[in-house]
């Protein structure tokens, strides 16, 4: 069963010190792959979670690569062993319903890292959250952190009240590093006026849980389907989950969505899903187990990813989109990157914006090869299976992006071949045309 309630804190929580190497602001994926390391390495970490662990979140598929920092963390065997359905690939339903034959990810690279799972966020989370706090990380799970404090421009800790010991009030909690992994809340970039919105991608989600729904067969029981509505008005994701439950969402321009007097977000989603017969058809014996849960213009990036002092990784730093599950990947890359500059940035005693965040660079461009594709999608008249049909020179192309090795070079080669086939003024390079990179 999904539980989207809150839960209660945990009264056994550790010992807070006066100050730490490294704080971590946020448990999720990147937070808790950031303290991991770090504290592996054998640096005092503090992680500052304000939710009870497990937790609900949305964002279950892995994709393909995420294999490596999971085993760096030292998780494979363990998910190896849970229930998690395994996601051998990914299959795409056009708007008139006809279905893609499944990428199937090993036919490219016949490696054990090409099956991946579809995880429940809450329990796949506190997995993580519990690997940083094996590795001799500080976890404390009933933080709200106020601010981060600043000296001459440098982050040199926080402030934050803990809900289990309240009578303390705020303390104060220095550190050398200060990370924000706070995900979408994007606590330290929003208070540095450094988030800004994509002004393509104004997109909305509606979505809920399913139980009894139709599953494949075989290898395909898994897979992550994407389905879309005539018009390509909106999409569906379909996404496996262990103990016979479906996760299934509908994302569409957010004024299409919520713009008009549509009614509620379970009369905007039973709208849509009566424009998607493919969707129908696996729904039908399924019963609805949540509430339906919204959000709302979530594609964004801090335009600064680092300062002296401080980080930013996941979604904390930027969110591109839903459509290819990159989000879970992102966060576990970024923490891990993250955590190879700031080693040595201590080591050094050079905690500098510079040495902090230079591995952003090279990870933005990763951001936006994920980025194009999505704009591929969601250009109406373009067709991933008509590109393939005339440049089948870049399947290998695509399945890269499809998997998430979006920093490998020449990967991006793809993306010139389809603004020269896509309609004036819906190419990718002229939806990228103007936009601000970091």
């Amino acid at each position: 069963m999904i539980d989207t309630s809150t839960t209660r804190q945990p009264a056994d929580q550790p010992a807070v010190a006066d100050a730490y190497d490294v704080i971590v602001v946020g448990g999720g994926p990147a937070g808790s792959t950031t303290a991991a390391l770090i504290a592996q390495a054998g640096f005092d970490v503090l992680v500052l979670e304000r939710a009870s662990s497990p937790r609900f979140h949305v964002g279950e598929s892995l994709i393909p690569e995420t294999y490596h920092t999971l085993k760096r963390l030292g998780l494979i065997e363990q998910l190896k062993q849970s229930a998690y359905p395994k996601k051998f690939s990914v299959q795409f339903v056009g708007e008139s319903g006809k279905e893609s034959r499944p990428f199937y990810f090993d036919e490219y690279n016949p490696h054990e890292s090409s099956q991946t799972w579809q995880v429940e966020r809450g329990p796949f989370d506190k997995m993580l959250l519990d690997t940083a706090s094996a590795n001799g990380a500080i976890v404390r799970t009933d933080a709200r952190v106020t601010d981060v404090d600043f000296d001459n421009g440098r982050a040199v800790g926080v402030r934050s009240r803990f809900s289990t010991d309240d009578t303390i009030g705020e303390r104060r909690i220095a550190s050398r590093v200060v990370v924000d992994a706070t995900g979408q809340s994007a606590f330290l970039a929003s208070r540095l006026g450094l988030k800004q919105r994509d002004p393509l991608l104004h997109k909305a989600s509606i979505w809920s849980y399913y139980r009894g729904a139709l599953r494949d067969t075989g290898r395909d029981e898994g897979a992550t389907i994407i389905l879309s509505t005539p018009g390509k008005k909106s999409w569906f994701w379909y996404i496996p989950l262990p103990d016979d439950v479906i996760s299934v969402g509908c994302t569409a321009d957010m004024q299409y969505l919520f713009g008009s007097d549509r009614g509620s977000a379970s009369d905007i989603f039973e709208q849509e899903l009566g424009r998607c017969s493919a969707l129908q058809r696996r729904l039908t014996q399924a019963e609805r187990l949540t509430d339906f849960l919204t959000t709302r213009d979530f594609s964004y990036r801090a335009r600064q990813g680092a300062g002296d002092g401080w980080v930013l990784v996941g979604d904390a730093f930027g969110f591109v989109d839903p459509v290819y599950s990159s989000g879970v990947f992102l966060a576990l890359k970024s923490g891990e990157l993250a955590a190879d500059a700031i080693v040595p940035a201590l080591k050094k005693d050079d905690c500098s914006a510079n040495a902090l965040g230079g591995w952003q660079a090279d990870y933005v461009q990763g951001m936006d090869m994920f980025k194009r594709l999505v704009y591929a999608f969601y250009t109406p008249e373009f067709s991933f299976g008509g590109f393939l049909k005339d440049h089948p020179q870049y399947q290998e192309h695509l399945t890269d992006l499809l998997v998430g090795k979006v920093f490998r070079p020449g990967v991006g080669d793809i993306f010139t071949a389809m603004g020269d086939i896509l309609p004036p003024g819906e190419s990718v390079e002229c939806l990228t045309k103007g936009r601000t990179h970091l």
